[in-house]
């Protein structure tokens, strides 16, 4: 599988180069510099990748970079963010959202998207209405195999979330090329976090802030699950520097994820690549069978 922005660099210069890697890639990379009319939104999008303005999860960011891959996913296109074609698809999801069709990505373009994608985790919603869920009964939980989690790491998950994430998993590890998958890419290094252990963590770290180390973690429902994209040289796989983060949204696994989690019930939180929530009302027929296993 190529990556979404696969044709980032692709355009006229590579085209005369004789350098295309396939007819599929220079057509894309045709069509995204084609839309007329874009040129300041453009220049804007191109500005604002890198803008440190940016906090739109509490901290300084550089710019929307890390959400470019999620952003191109939720207006529809395979263009890169600084082309003609990402501004006119954004422009046209603007028109959809009741907002000025600029084609620009400006702040309040990106509350919206971040609003949608954040309503898409239960979680989110049962901490608006001011409560912490409960973790669940020791019954429900079941200990991943040391095989599919990273450095044989113990991590447990609610039964039914474990049964699609095996689904989902197996389903990227025969789309993906070995060439795409490192071997310990799509393990798990966290998963189900009692309050006990979070609490200990926050106390331990002192930075419970909802961005760190939140106070009520969604790890406490056993519906989450961290999974190894890998890294960034000499950072860790849940390092939440700008960097690494940038670095992981464009790998294949990346990329993966974000095209078909949601057909097994996974969502993403968008400022942590590796974080995923299982949404039982998002799962559709592709888990059925494996949700109904014993």
């Amino acid at each position: 599988m190529k990556p979404i922005f696969a044709v980032l660099s692709l355009g006229a210069p590579l085209l005369l180069a004789g350098c295309a890697t396939s007819p599929g890639q220079v057509l894309t990379a045709i069509a995204c510099q084609a839309p007329p009319g874009f040129h300041e939104a453009v220049l804007v999008n191109k500005q604002s990748l890198t803008d440190p303005t940016w906090t739109p999860f509490g901290r300084p960011e550089t710019g929307w970079s890390v959400y470019a891959v999620r952003t191109a996913h939720e207006i529809k296109t395979r263009c890169a963010p600084e082309t003609p074609g990402f501004a006119h698809r954004l422009a046209r999801w603007q028109s959809r959202h009741a907002l000025t069709p600029t084609g620009a990505m400006d702040k309040a373009s990106f509350q919206v998207m971040k609003t949608g994608w954040q309503a898409q985790r239960p979680f989110v919603a049962q901490r608006a209405a001011g409560v912490c869920p409960d973790p669940p009964a020791d019954a429900d939980l079941v200990t991943l195999p040391a095989t599919e989690t990273l450095d044989g790491k113990t991590v447990q998950l609610r039964a039914d979330a474990t049964r699609a994430l095996e689904t989902m998993v197996a389903a990227a590890r025969r789309q993906l090329s070995a060439s795409d998958l490192a071997p310990d890419q799509l393990t798990v290094f966290s998963g189900f976090r009692s309050p006990a252990y979070d609490a200990a963590r926050c106390a331990r770290d002192g930075n419970c802030d909802g961005v760190g180390r939140a106070t009520c973690s969604a790890h406490r429902t056993g519906l989450a699950v961290d999974l190894t994209l890998g890294a960034t040289a000499g950072l860790q796989v849940d390092s939440s520097q700008d960097i690494n983060r940038i670095w992981q949204t464009r790998t294949p696994v990346y990329l993966w994820l974000i095209d078909n989690a949601g057909h097994y019930g996974f969502v993403n939180y968008a400022f942590e690549p590796w974080h995923w929530e299982w949404n039982e009302t998002n799962a559709n027929g592709q888990v059925a069978t494996a949700l109904a296993r014993p």
